[in-house]
């Protein structure tokens, strides 16, 4: 709350901000207002940490349809949860992202959770306001307020908050969110330094309801249940928080004293961060018809569990960059990771001990190469561990830009990656929820291509694995879920090929995007649908005199049948079962947008063929997806 306040206050502090250094009298501001000129579109910038540069942008068109959820991304290969905020299938498994270093886990929770590459900078010509609104399911709403001024041409601060609230159709679903993210950018006046600063403080709290009990009631269209508060589930009182703050700096230093063909840069790149999760469940038992049941097996104590731990890393990487007009840029780096992952305890389970702690410091060196030269964009990098821990990291990237309208990619990656934390050690108040072992690395190579063309997009991805990690359960009750880390032995294959192309005659278009997939494994460790598809038909015309810009259709999400994974929320990890597919059930939206000037107003009928299809609609087992309901919001942008 007290994030929000502060964004508040500043989003009206933005509209009486003046971004001009000298000081004038009311009567020469006026007049100076007068003859000033209107901003062109290209000083209102967005710059990612990799130095790419986008723009505000406040048209309507379909892939604004795609971005309006509480993500704000196209979550094409996502499966939402009943409620929003709550975690995702994975339907597209190109969608990871593999980093060599170790992370936390927990990936359920880490959805919505704002990495560093997730963080945005700013410069713009005069202050920019972005109100997000939308409705959510029950008892909530999901805003989004964002406010960037200039203080000057080289300084550029940032204040944003996101917050989540929605109690959800079924019993214990609650959704509490916030994401507050401050950012700042400067460089001198000679343009020798520069640097981007960020600081994030996040908070994420989900019921955690372990799905329903019994499928034929949701299944059999009794209209006693059509209120879905009144289907049975199994915990009526667990939840899952994840808490997280994190300070970031990336800066560099011109050594010359000005920009010429050959220059030379020191860079450091800093990052802490402090994570906290807990796992609270006040009643042990489940019950499913009549019985009681021990849904996540036995547990030390009879009542409150309250699974805690702690995480913190540090992050620092220093380089020097050499640069020549002709041949590119050529950096050299050493990175030094350092992280504590922590209980509160050691345990000692049949003469087993489960460390209270993993710590330790990875130290690697790498170089990379930059060229830009007409057509051509190409970066390759490789590092490479010194400490004890081995880690590697091949990543070679090309970019051929024939014109505006043609565009190649082409990429290869080769990664040795440490394990997860969560793979490692964990502790809980549940028996079967205690472990720690020492996983090898998984190895993974992956080649990309992309073309981004005039006529259609497409991309081709190959992947190989070894050493596969993954969850899985070894409960023999199908009421049970004992849930415990595995890797895999044999070497998985994995193609995709997605193509998107979108056909438009007078003022209607019809937008196609085709995921197909494939997976060459000797057991069923890997589970993908073999097509996920996404259409939409909509109409677009401007009203009113041009006032009003109107965008009104229909998408339709499709994803074949397939051993989709389950979901567990004490260590709120997706987890393979080979047991019930999910899949081969459409899912169709009627949505009607339309632009006021910046101001872009959205209505969906989310599923409104659910009663229509019946009700064997899921995103995992137990999980059913979202039944039919009307939805509405909008984002509006103010330019000071």
């Amino acid at each position: 709350m007290k994030y929000l306040l502060l964004v508040l206050f500043l989003l009206n502090f933005s509209f009486g901000f003046s971004q001009r250094t000298e000081k004038l009298n009311e009567s020469a501001a006026d007049t100076i207002e007068k003859k000033a000129p209107k901003a062109a579109y290209n000083q209102y910038r967005i710059i990612t940490l990799q130095k790419d540069t986008t723009y505000v942008d406040t048209s309507l068109t379909i892939e604004k349809e795609y971005q309006f959820n509480y993500l704000r991304k196209d979550i094409f290969g996502l499966l939402p949860f009943a409620n929003e905020g709550q975690t995702y299938s994975v339907l597209d498994f190109g969608l990871k992202k593999d980093n060599s270093f170790p992370e936390i886990g927990y990936s359920g929770k880490h959805f919505s959770f704002l990495g560093v590459n997730d963080i945005k900078y700013y410069s713009v010509a005069t202050p920019v306001t972005e109100l997000y609104f939308k409705t959510t399911m029950e008892q909530g709403q999901s805003v989004d307020a964002f406010v960037t001024v200039n203080t000057s041409e080289r300084f550029n601060i940032s204040l944003a908050f996101k917050g989540l609230r929605s109690l959800g159709k079924y019993i214990n679903q609650l959704s509490s969110n916030g994401n507050f993210r401050f950012t700042s950018s400067y460089n001198t006046l000679n343009k020798r330094y520069f640097i981007n600063f960020h600081f994030t403080g996040q908070d994420l709290l989900n019921g955690e309801n372990g799905g329903i009990t019994t499928l034929t009631d949701f299944e059999n269209g009794d209209p006693n249940f059509d209120n879905r508060a009144r289907l049975q589930v199994y915990l009526l009182d667990a939840k899952s928080f994840l808490k997280g703050k994190r300070v970031f700096f990336d800066h560099n230093f011109l050594i010359n004293s000005k920009k010429g063909e050959n220059n030379l840069y020191l860079t450091h790149q800093f990052n802490y961060e402090n994570k906290f999760f807990e796992y609270n469940q006040k009643t042990i038992l489940s019950t499913v018809g009549t019985l009681s049941v021990k849904r996540f097996g036995d547990s030390y104590v009879t009542s409150n569990i309250n699974d805690q731990n702690r995480y913190n890393r540090m992050y620092n990487k220093v380089g020097a960059i050499y640069e020549n007009a002709t041949l590119g840029k050529f950096q050299f780096f050493a990175e030094d990771f350092r992280y504590n992952y922590y209980f509160d305890k050691v345990l000692i389970l049949n003469s087993v001990t489960v460390p209270s702690a993993l710590s330790d410091e990875i130290n690697t060196v790498g170089g990379q190469y930059e060229y830009r030269k007409d057509k051509w964009n190409g970066t390759f990098m490789y590092s490479n561990s010194i400490s004890n821990q081995p880690m590697s990291n091949l990543d070679a990237k090309l970019n051929y830009k024939l014109n505006e309208k043609n565009e190649f990619v082409f990429q290869y990656q080769m990664l040795s990656k440490v394990p997860d934390h969560i793979y490692n050690l964990h502790q809980s108040s549940y028996v079967g929820y205690n472990w720690a072992n020492d996983f090898k690395n998984e190895k993974i190579n992956n080649i990309e291509a992309t073309a981004k063309t005039q006529w259609f997009d497409a991309s081709l991805q190959l992947s190989s694995i070894q050493d596969h990690l993954f969850f899985r359960n070894d409960a023999t009750n199908a009421q049970q879920q004992i849930i415990s880390p595995k890797q895999y032995d044999k070497t998985i294959n994995y193609l995709s090929i997605k193509v998107s192309r979108e056909f438009k005659w007078w003022k209607l278009a019809l937008d196609n995007t085709v995921l197909y997939q494939k997976v060459d494994q000797e057991d069923e460790v890997l589970n993908v649908p073999q097509f996920v598809t996404r259409n939409s038909l909509y109409y677009t015309d401007y009203l009113f005199k041009k006032a009003l810009y109107l965008q009104t259709g229909f998408t339709v999400n499709y994803f074949t049948k397939y051993y989709i994974n389950d979901y567990n929320p004490v260590i709120t990890e997706a987890f393979v079962q080979n047991d019930t597919k999910i899949g081969n059930f459409p899912m169709i939206d009627f949505f009607v947008n339309a632009r006021i000037r910046q101001t872009r107003i959205f209505l969906k009928l989310e599923h409104f063929n659910s009663k229509i299809t019946g009700n064997n609609y899921y995103t995992a087992p137990n999980y059913p997806y979202r039944d039919f309901m009307i939805r509405f919001g909008l984002v509006w942008n103010f330019f000071q």
